[in-house]
């Protein structure tokens, strides 16, 4: 099976409209600044077209990742509903630690699931927020069913989960509009709208809310990318086989991408909406961040992905040579 999929098609769809923007919230919390965009001319050469720009969360609210935007909004909307519960969630890394630090900012306990293929030092940054970290000898999609029936057995738990099945569908649809701060940022500083637009995939909400943004009826329709591990490809297969399908998982450089199961309300917009998916080795994954890092960006596997998957399809896109091509790194390199 091609570890490419594309549908143009999809371009001439328009999402319905969903949330409310957080940024006016995003903006109350301490440290809050917009991230750069920053301009990458080597790479333009490189892909034969006129601008590169990446969009880099490595310092995004004081963590390394732009998951604090969605789990931020999540948890305020979860607590003025329900003050003083304990926040529970699973995650393979900043999903996790992004909860415990907002958990911690709210003055409520938090306890964050962990899979066995989380790394002991990973794990140790969460527990460093004030989190309770339960380690579980069991893959990521099983962790989240665990953290959620934990979060079942009282009313004073909550669960925080970026990924959606039937009956939990509201909390990933916060997490979702959470993240749309950073696409208005982009907006903003590109001032107008790029022709592809590249996201790191793991269950697919922060795709979800690149394609509800960038479908939006009336706006300009760029063509979006998805870049996943070749080794939890679930969102490629999925577009692949016109339905869910959820994908064995092992080992990989790009641990936060390491996700074998698309959300349930990501996929209906995905369906529609994503014209253009691709699956990546580590080893191209390693080879843009090591590229991104000469060029003075910080960029961990998982998001210097989209370089790599941007690399893997551009020909496969007919970029023309005025094109802009933006990338979302999703996560500083601290290794």
């Amino acid at each position: 099976m091609t570890d490419f999929f594309l549908a143009p098609a999809a371009r001439g769809w328009d999402a319905p409209s969903r949330g409310t923007s957080a940024r006016e919230f995003h903006r109350t919390l301490a440290g809050y600044e917009r991230t750069p965009l920053i301009e990458l001319p080597r790479l333009a050469a490189e892909l034969g077209v006129a601008r590169v720009l990446l969009k880099d969360e490595s310092a995004r609210l004081g963590l390394p990742a732009f998951k604090v935007l969605g789990a931020s909004w999540a948890c305020h909307r979860i607590l003025e509903e329900r003050p003083g519960v304990r926040l529970v969630t699973a995650t393979d890394g900043n999903h996790g630690r992004a909860v415990a630090r907002v958990a911690a900012h709210f003055g409520v306990p938090a306890t964050v699931f962990v899979p066995d293929v989380m790394l002991p030092q990973t794990a140790a940054l969460i527990e460093d927020e004030g989190a309770e970290v339960i380690r579980l000898d069991v893959g990521y999609d099983d962790a989240v069913r665990a953290a959620a029936a934990y979060a079942a057995e009282s009313s004073s738990r909550a669960l925080v989960q970026d990924t959606a099945w039937e009956g939990y569908t509201d909390v990933p649809a916060w997490i979702v509009d959470g993240y749309r701060t950073l696409l208005e940022e982009v907006d903003e500083q590109l001032g107008t709208a790029p022709d592809v637009i590249a996201v790191p995939v793991g269950v697919g909400s922060l795709l979800e809310a690149v394609v509800r943004h960038h479908r939006r009826p009336g706006a300009p329709h760029p063509s979006i990318l998805s870049v996943e591990p070749a080794t939890a490809a679930c969102v490629l297969r999925s577009m692949q086989a016109d339905r869910p399908v959820t994908v064995p998982t092992s080992g990989t450089v790009m641990a936060g991408l390491n996700c074998g199961t698309v959300s349930a309300t990501a996929w209906p917009v995905l369906r529609s909406g994503l014209d253009a998916a691709v699956a990546v080795s580590d080893l191209e994954a390693e080879q843009a961040v090591a590229d991104l890092g000469d060029l003075g960006v910080s960029s961990g596997p998982s998001g210097a992905a989209t370089l790599a998957g941007v690399r893997r399809v551009a020909r496969h896109l007919d970029l023309s040579a005025d094109a802009v091509v933006v990338m979302l790194s999703t996560e500083g390199n601290d290794r």
